[in-house]
């Protein structure tokens, strides 16, 4: 433009081009919520004629170009202040074109028109997602690549409801958040833009404007891929992975898991091995699949449990303080990579569960933490907002947009990365609204209870939900009370979760094999406790992390006695929690004796598999997995109190329990010397008359064991005892357990 004197006609074209003065007052100002309403092409009548004017904004263009899809290109003039436009005479919408910016340093840019595409999510997206049951929400929000008018680029989407302004800045527009102001969908909370050309692999994040004039530079929270940390910024990224475990997936669908055999092989991927040559880096997913597959397959594990993959800053949280609740860590590669890792294990039997972490979130500021300016993820006041403990944020359950944020992150681990379980961190924090809180620094829900309605609801919607969308996946609670109804279906007044981890049983055994067998006979009941609770929910008795760490020791270490009683003691230990009723969940470290507290800088101490010993530990862990998978009795009927009964569990003078396990017609006598004193003639109840074989004795030589010679085979005698009207004498050895299983 010059400076010139305009003649009237001149001003009303300018004033045309330019548009509103109020809409160019908002976008130079930084608060449109519609830009659209001005940038872009729009039909217009300019001196009596009918055409289309195009405009668009660069603060630091010198001069602009629309380069039409038909051929040619036509100036744009400038207005001032970054405004470019030009109209079109005789055009009609749509138009194609793109747009290049020109430079003070002579460089220009040319890029389609992000300004020029209607919405990318339709009505009905926002009203699943107002109502908080959108099922596939990484679908319309958080970026994705698309193609629309023919044009490919990425869609962004964000929730924001409360701030004056959102725009993307990115590594593709120098991130700038002047030059790509996104448009409010109304009463939804949600801005969009579809910005043509960006690719796969392109950085973003989200500039917000609060209400009171701030900017908060946030990534995306519904980000499939981040940058390793310490940076922040999300990743536009698509999955290419071809999956080839159809079978498994199909066969999942139509099994029971709390039926089937589970054994579960806890670990923490960062710290599980290492390769000291290569600094002491962790595995890759891909590196990791073949190497812990072997090794499950190996030691009878069915499951890998992974603790929190989702994207998190801090690695010592071990991943419970998550950033990214859809993004895999790029520590161990992409979320492809991941994709072929579980595959991996898909085609070789092994399932893959991970932790998921709904119940808190970390205050970074990148992150969720106030993303809008507002308590947006999480609720304003602290006594129901804040955890304490771990000095992170609790979320609104009771909003619907958080509610489908983290039922769609559930769904999208199952449905896109094809995870089995998800086992649920923290749920007895989540279900209490005084949980760890003097009395004075909690609310109160709407009925005078301790109860967080909301919570509890979130969680039965989402089991069920589950359940519905994703035949044969299954949940897993660490709930740490006596909350009645945890694995009940929803529908029937429970929380609908498939499984419970054992946390009474957990704490009453180790109590109990800590102590010296001298005191054991004192105790009895920390070990039949747990019975009279067993069948009131699906249970799996886990032996986790949380045992081996901050000064507890690891499981080794607990055991008393000396370096063979340790391993006698843990080879107990394990039998007992493989044999009785439940799943079960042993930690990375504990089938090799591991002496030290876990250490999620270092690695599993396989250098101790040069004693020989603790070979033998291993080969009876082997064993002991191959006998579990191998005897439905241990797995089958896990829901029915028949498939457990005592034969003796009051032998405190001898520490001796005595227990069948049955399914079917298949039953299995297992009896337990808690001591390091063998018993022989030990007599025994017996549920059938006949030959019982020795199907396992944690005291095998090969294992370790004191070589107390065991009977391959006994017969029952028609002797009377343990209510029984059939008994055999058996040798027990020192601490020790028989398994005896019907000659066929």
């Amino acid at each position: 433009m010059t400076d010139q004197p305009r003649s009237s006609v001149e001003n009303d074209f300018v004033a045309e081009l330019q548009g509103s003065a109020d809409d160019l007052k908002l976008l130079l100002h930084g608060d449109h919520h519609e830009p659209h309403r001005l940038l872009g092409a729009h039909p217009a009548t300019v001196g009596g004629r009918s055409g289309v004017i195009v405009r668009a904004f660069h603060p630091d263009a010198t001069r602009a170009e629309c380069l039409l899809a038909s051929g040619g290109a036509v100036q744009l003039a400038a207005l001032g202040n970054g405004i470019f436009a030009a109209f079109l005479p005789d055009a009609s919408l749509p138009v194609g074109y793109c747009l290049r910016f020109h430079f003070s340093d002579g460089n220009s840019w040319e890029r389609g028109d992000p300004y020029r595409f209607p919405p990318t999510l339709g009505e009905l997206d926002l009203h699943l997602f107002g109502e908080g049951n959108h099922r596939q929400l990484w679908t319309v929000l958080g970026s994705n690549l698309m193609t629309v008018d023919g044009e490919a680029g990425t869609a962004f989407a964000v929730w924001a409801p409360n701030a004056r302004r959102v725009s993307i800045i990115s590594d593709f527009n120098g991130w700038d958040g002047r030059t790509l102001p996104m448009r409010s969908l109304g009463a939804s909370g949600i801005w969009e833009l579809f910005v043509p050309g960006v690719e796969e692999g392109a950085l973003y994040k989200f500039e917000i404007k609060t209400q009171e004039g701030g900017l908060r530079f946030k990534a995306d929270p519904m980000a499939r891929r981040a940058e390793l940390p310490p940076a922040t910024a999300s990743i536009v990224t698509r999955a290419t992975h071809v999956w080839n475990d159809g079978r498994w997936m199909t066969e999942r669908a139509k099994l029971d898991p709390t039926r089937r055999p589970m054994n579960v092989y806890e670990v923490h991927l960062g710290s599980w091995m290492r390769i000291p040559e290569e600094g002491n880096r962790s595995l890759s997913y891909r590196e990791a699949a073949p190497k812990l597959v072997e090794y499950c397959k190996r030691l009878g594990f069915t499951h890998l449990e992974l603790m929190p993959l989702a994207e998190h800053p801090f690695f010592g949280s071990w991943g419970y303080q998550v950033t990214s609740y859809f993004a895999p860590t790029g520590r161990h590669g992409s979320p492809d990579d991941l994709r072929w890792f579980v595959d991996y294990c898909h085609q070789n039997g092994i399932g893959v569960i991970v932790d998921w972490v709904p119940a808190h979130f970390p205050k970074d500021d990148f992150a969720l933490r106030r993303f809008d300016g507002t308590a947006l993820y999480e609720h304003e006041d602290p006594r129901r907002g804040e955890h304490p403990d771990w000095g992170t944020l609790i979320f609104n359950f009771g909003r619907a947009e958080v509610k489908n944020f983290l039922l769609a992150s559930a769904l999208y681990w199952l449905n896109e990365l094809h995870i089995d379980g998800l086992r649920v961190d923290a749920v007895a924090s989540m279900l209490y609204l005084d949980y760890s809180r003097p009395h004075d620094q909690w609310l109160p829900n709407q009925h005078g209870g301790r109860e967080n309605v909301d919570a509890i609801e979130f969680i039965k919607a989402t089991n069920h939900i589950i359940k519905e969308e994703v035949p044969g996946a299954f949940t897993v609670a660490e709930e740490s009370t006596s909350w009645a109804g945890v694995t009940r279906d929803a529908r029937e007044g429970g929380l609908g979760f498939t499984f419970k981890w054992n946390m009474g049983w957990m704490h009453d055994t180790l109590k109990y094999f800590e102590k010296d067998p001298v005191h054991r006979r004192y105790h009895q009941d920390q070990l039949t406790f747990s019975m009279i609770y067993e069948f009131h929910e699906h249970f799996i008795n886990s032996i986790s992390h949380d045992e081996v760490v901050h000064g507890k020791g690891s499981l080794y270490s607990k055991m008393p006695g000396d370096h063979w009683q340790k391993l006698a003691n843990l080879r107990l230990l394990l039998a007992y929690q493989y044999t009785r009723p439940g799943k079960q969940l042993v930690f990375m470290g504990t089938e090799i004796g591991q002496e030290r507290e876990w250490d999620h800088e270092g690695s599993v101490d396989w250098h101790l598999l040069e004693d020989p010993d603790r070979r033998k530990l291993q080969t009876f862990m082997e064993a002991l997995g191959r006998l579990y998978l191998a005897t439905p009795a241990f797995w089958e009927n896990d829901p029915s109190p028949h498939s457990f009964e005592w034969i003796d569990c009051g032998d405190h003078d001898n520490s001796v329990l005595s227990f069948l396990r049955r399914s079917g017609d298949e039953q299995v006598v297992v009896i337990m010397n808690l001591t390091p004193t063998p018993r022989e003639q030990y007599r025994v109840g017996m549920p059938e008359a006949g030959r019982w074989v020795e199907l396992l004795s944690s005291d095998d030589a090969a294992f370790g064991g004191s070589q107390v010679e065991t009977l391959n085979s006994v017969d029952t005698e028609a002797v009377p005892a343990h209510g029984r009207s059939q008994s055999a004498t058996v040798t027990l050895p020192p601490l020790g357990m028989l398994v005896l299983g019907r000659e066929s």
